[in-house]
């Protein structure tokens, strides 16, 4: 798998505050690593959409990660909100994830990641376009 990396994000990691910043580099390792695995994904591209971290997929939709000021405690992985991807999420995941809206999966910043279950939603969103027409998006 080819990895595009625009150098920029790698300054917008640097400027979030350390604990912030061990828990987003988790997911983003989660990503890469995920992207790997997946059959036929060639190419990820990691750029900033919004000012945050971003993954894009020739067949995927964008997922990007970030954190806000002004909710400290936690951060957030972002799903387009016009996709079936976080309304997929409550249903096979609802017990395991706090959600917001059909837009973000969010996470207590001190909280352990369930990385198997948020590895899913990372694969399922890779491959948006492939799965978009099935039930559960194939899961």
């Amino acid at each position: 798998m080819e990895l595009i990396i625009d150098p920029v994000v790698k300054t917008v990691f640097e400027q979030y505050p350390e604990p912030v910043r061990a828990q987003l580099l988790k997911v983003r390792l989660l990503v890469l690593n995920t992207a790997s695995e997946i059959k036929g994904l060639d190419k990820l591209q990691e750029t900033l959409k919004w000012g945050e971290p971003s993954y894009l997929t020739k067949h995927g939709s964008t997922l990007r990660m970030g954190w806000k000021e002004k909710h400290p405690s936690q951060f957030a992985v972002y799903f387009k909100c016009t996709s079936k991807l976080v309304e997929t999420f409550k249903v096979i995941y609802g017990d395991k994830f706090i959600f917001e809206g059909t837009r973000a999966i969010i996470f207590k910043l001190h909280d352990d990641i369930p990385e198997k279950e948020l590895k899913h939603c990372i694969c399922l969103a890779l491959t948006y376009h492939k799965i978009k027409h099935l039930p559960l998006l194939g899961a």
